[in-house]
């Protein structure tokens, strides 16, 4: 049965193998220290949590230390059987748990560097009747990305390693001007993490 409570939600997948940072798979991306310690992920969540206070996030059956971090971080975590088809499959599995909510800001557990007002104006542009938002810098789109209860059908049929870029083709798009480095950064290879000091 659908879970989640109405108003805005937000998503952090974090189901991934982060295959181009470790081909091996020894070590786990998300769960790389920045600068100060905290893991990656743990750092994505923080900012997702500082402004929607319904954040699930979806992480692989077999990532348990992933899973406890981000339930420290204040996240409901939910484990994702079909994750290894790809982060479409991941999306409608969390997508299923929070139904109720009138709209989605999707974020990537492996972008830690967005800042609050970022996601502050992506929830704001989804309250005034946005019904896709992304943020933008330097005329460069990035993420995370907000979606309407009205893209619900739409995005509950992706699958496999179809994430929404899809829908963004295919409908009006707000554009959220924001002065964030952040919407492009991630961390995808070793080079990308911060040097410690």
């Amino acid at each position: 049965m659908a879970q989640g409570k109405r108003g805005i939600a937000g998503i952090l997948l974090a189901a991934g193998r982060g295959t181009r940072f470790d081909p091996a798979g020894v070590q786990d991306k998300l769960m790389q220290s920045l600068p100060g310690g905290m893991p990656v992920a743990v750092a994505s969540a923080h900012a997702l949590c500082a402004v929607l206070p319904n954040v699930l996030a979806v992480v692989r059956p077999d990532a348990p230390r992933l899973a406890a971090a981000l339930r420290e971080a204040d996240c409901e975590v939910s484990l994702c059987a079909e994750s290894g088809q790809g982060m479409g499959a991941s999306l409608v599995h969390a997508l299923r748990r929070r139904e109720a909510a009138d709209g989605w800001i999707i974020a990537l557990a492996d972008m830690p560097f967005i800042q609050s007002s970022t996601l502050q104006a992506l929830q704001a542009a989804l309250v005034a009747g946005a019904d896709i938002a992304v943020p933008v810098r330097e005329g460069r789109r990035g993420n995370p990305v907000a979606f309407s209860r009205r893209h619900l059908p739409e995005l509950l049929s992706l699958g496999g390693d179809e994430g929404a870029r899809r829908l963004l083709r295919a409908h009006p798009v707000t554009e959220v001007a924001v002065d964030d480095p952040g919407i492009h950064r991630d961390i995808d290879q070793p080079g990308d993490l911060p040097i410690q000091p």
